[in-house]
C-alpha cells in the first residue's frame, strides 16, 4: 500500500456452513509449509479416562499463525489488565497436553 493509498474497507461475512462451538483443548501440529490447529472438548467420566472429541481442524499459514499469536498475546494482556492475571493451573495427568 502506498503512504497516501487509504486502507481497503473490509467486510466480514459468514460462509453457510459457519458454526460456533466451546474448545478447551487444541492441538497443535507444525510442519515446514503450516501449522494444523486441532480443536475440541475434553472429557473426564473417570478419574483414570480422559476422552476429548476433537471437532474442527484449521490449517494455517505460517504468518497467519504469527498473526495469530500477535493477536492473542494482544488480547490476554488486555484480559489480564482488566479482570487479574490467568493462572496455568496443572490438572489431572500432566502427560495428557491440551
Amino acid at each position: 500500500m502506498l503512504p497516501n493509498q487509504n486502507p481497503p474497507s473490509l467486510k466480514l461475512e459468514s460462509a453457510a456452513d459457519y458454526r460456533e462451538g466451546y474448545a478447551n483443548s487444541v492441538q497443535l501440529r507444525a510442519s515446514l509449509w503450516d501449522f494444523f490447529l486441532m480443536f475440541g472438548t475434553v472429557r473426564q467420566q473417570t478419574p483414570e479416562a480422559v476422552t476429548i472429541q476433537n471437532f474442527q481442524g484449521v490449517y494455517l499459514s505460517p504468518q497467519q499463525a504469527k498473526a495469530l499469536l500477535n493477536v492473542l498475546a494482544t488480547n490476554v494482556q488486555q484480559y489480564e489488565s482488566t479482570f487479574g492475571e490467568i493462572r496455568l493451573e496443572p490438572q489431572g495427568d500432566a502427560s495428557v497436553i491440551q
